[in-house]
């Protein structure tokens, strides 16, 4: 497996790019500290209209600071298969307690009126941090939609232990999170291993189902603490499955430049952009630089 860069577009009043979908043409990104859904043409990358997620007094500086940041870092597209309704579901990290809100955001044709539904994830989290080993803290970084199934892939930075996948039944999950039933959904997790650099475990930052496969990111971070940041030593395509999930039936490539010297950007999340061929893919990455800039980031994918 290959995955080599093909284009870097830098992400311009967009700050701390965290998760990418595609839906029909239509790029949409989130922020880990920005209110705002923002959206660009998904041939030439062209920004459109935002969408408002929340109201909020602390962006004025073009970052909600840190310690209030809702840490928004999962967004997958899905439709909920009792109403038929499509949209986006995005999720807090979970990581503190105010990082444990999301939100439900149909997809219709008037993205600047568009409606948007909190979602509240406190007893949620709480199941899955008791799935958890002792020590770790929840730290969800990615969610993909399949027909039947919600993954929320998580994140332990600098621990080998760390990497989990929660599946959850997707219809249970939306009547729960959609009110029309109290009963939390069943949750099963499952622990990865992925690849190292420098002797430093990667970690999940980025999921996406198309076709049939499941496309992940992951990135190396000098750093043990779910909060804070550290040196980024590079990251990872790969494809998997969640049914396998010895490392040994998953296919990982480490993201290398044009020229071949490995990438050193930390990459937040993963979309297809387009088929190119047999097992031969066009991805959409974002990026986050910590400092607030954001890129996106072409990938051509040979499995």
């Amino acid at each position: 497996m290959r995955a080599t860069i093909i284009r870097q577009l830098d992400l311009p009043n967009l700050p701390s790019a965290s998760g990418v979908e595609i839906l029909g043409e239509t790029v949409y990104v989130i922020g880990d500290d920005s209110p705002y859904l923002y959206r660009f043409g998904v041939a030439e990358l062209r920004p459109g209209q935002t969408v408002t997620l929340f109201d909020t007094a602390h962006f004025s500086a073009g970052r909600i600071p840190k310690a209030l940041k809702p840490d928004l870092e999962c967004l997958t597209a899905l439709t909920d298969t009792r109403t038929g309704e499509t949209g986006l579901l995005v999720f807090g990290s979970g990581a503190t307690a105010a990082r444990e809100g999301g939100f439900w955001v149909p997809v219709g044709g008037r993205p600047s009126g568009a409606t948007v539904y909190p979602v509240a994830l406190g007893p949620l989290y709480t199941r899955l941090r008791e799935l958890l080993p002792a020590g770790i803290t929840l730290n969800l970084e990615a969610i993909a939609a399949s027909p039947t199934e919600l993954l929320l892939f998580q994140r332990t930075v600098g621990a080998a232990a760390g990497n989990f996948i929660f599946r959850l039944p997707l219809p249970a999950t939306l009547d729960y999170l959609h009110h029309r039933t109290p009963q939390l959904p069943p949750v099963q997790a499952q622990h990865f291993s992925l690849p190292h650099i420098e002797g430093k475990p990667a970690g999940f930052s980025g999921a996406s189902f198309h076709a049939g496969k499941l496309f992940v990111t992951a990135s190396v971070e000098d750093t043990l603490d779910a909060v804070l940041d550290g040196a980024v030593l590079g990251s990872f395509v790969g494809v998997l499955n969640p049914d396998t999930p010895a490392a040994s039936l998953a296919s990982f490539a480490l993201l290398q430049l044009p020229d071949g010297k490995p990438y050193r950007g930390k990459v937040e999340s993963v979309a297809v952009r387009r088929t190119l061929g047999t097992n031969h893919y066009e991805l959409l990455l974002v990026t986050d630089d910590d400092q607030g800039g954001s890129t996106a980031v072409l990938v051509e994918v040979r499995l």
